[in-house]
């Protein structure tokens, strides 16, 4: 099979679609034939060897899948040969062939395609734990969520308004606000407003009756996040994400105590590992909200996975508005 191989971690343009053995189901495992593919900023710093985990080498990344089965191991009794599906593992996605744990393999509704699937896994997911599991966002409330252009920024301003709130999306530039604006947001907010520090907080207080915000949901870090942990109302909820920025903010104690606010670690792969049954419960929400028509992945573009560094320039570059796919011809 054809799959994108890290030999040793370094630059993006170093690794190489190559062919590979072909995956060997366990017991426990679905094996699928992958029609499509979703890349995600770790993707990006796993290749680099810059993410938080760093797996033996050779191995093939990518987190999300969606495909056909072609065989099941014999305690499999989640998924069938014929189902189609979408996956979330730690590595091995970036292939034509996946092996996947039948925990992390869940059946597409039928009216969803494999580059929708495959757009929707991770930025989802992660979207889902930040705004439901962790930020137990509810009807009438007023929530913030940063880079709300990204994927799963886009994919938090979908969900948060299908639990009811509203939504200020924060944004970079005009046309990443239309973007936002097309996905459900209520309002912007400026992020490239000189002297962020005082111009987010005066923004969102601006919309609030200087009330803040019931809750920001931040994948970006550094100088957003500093501004906007001072934009938060009365026992408002901070949520982490990530750091796309780069930088990892700090928070002073003192500070979280006097506001009466709570800061909030939303990590995914910590929630299939430790909550499988939860997060069971997540993507079936999930495919329902998708049913109903309240959350829509937005696919910027498509590329062959023989085209993948170009898709990760575009990430690396942070012209992203929405998601990027890799097909594997299947499609």
């Amino acid at each position: 099979m054809r799959a994108l191989v890290v030999h040793e971690f370094g630059p993006l343009a170093s690794h190489r679609v190559e062919e590979a053995a072909a995956p060997q189901a366990g017991e426990r495992d679905v094996l699928i034939d992958v029609h499509a593919i979703g890349l995600n900023f770790p993707d990006t710093l796993m290749l680099q060897g810059k993410y938080q985990t760093r797996p033996d080498r050779p191995f093939i990344p990518g987190r999300d899948a969606a495909g056909v089965v072609r065989a099941v191991g014999a305690k499999v009794t989640r998924v069938k040969p014929g189902d189609r599906v979408i996956a979330q593992v730690a590595t091995g996605a970036f292939a034509e062939q996946l092996a996947a744990p039948e925990g992390r393999c869940f059946v597409m509704p039928a009216r969803m395609g494999f580059v929708t699937g495959a757009g929707m896994v991770t930025i989802y997911n992660t979207a889902y734990v930040a705004a439901v599991i962790r930020a137990r966002i509810a009807p009438g409330e007023t929530v913030l969520v940063t880079g709300a252009s990204g994927g799963v920024g886009l994919a938090a301003v979908q969900i948060a308004k299908a639990k009811g709130a509203r939504v200020l999306a924060g944004v970079t530039s005009k046309d990443k606000g239309e973007v936002a604006l097309a996905s459900g947001a209520d309002a912007l907010i400026d992020l490239a407003a000189p002297d962020l520090r005082e111009s987010l907080r005066e923004q969102v207080f601006a919309l609030t009756d200087r009330r803040g915000v019931d809750a920001v949901l931040d994948p970006v870090g550094g100088d957003v996040f500093d501004a906007a942990l001072r934009a938060l109302g009365y026992a408002g909820r901070m949520v982490i994400i990530g750091f796309a920025s780069g930088r990892i903010p700090e928070i002073k104690g003192h500070y979280v105590l006097l506001k009466n606010i709570a800061v909030i670690g939303a990590p995914l792969d910590i929630h299939f590992k430790m909550q499988p049954a939860v997060m069971e419960a997540a993507v079936a929400d999930l495919f329902r909200m998708y049913e109903r028509g309240e959350i829509r992945p937005e696919i910027m573009a498509t590329y062959p996975l023989e085209n993948i560094h170009a898709a990760m320039d575009v990430i690396v570059s942070r012209k992203v508005k929405g998601k990027i796919v890799l097909t594997t011809g299947r499609v």
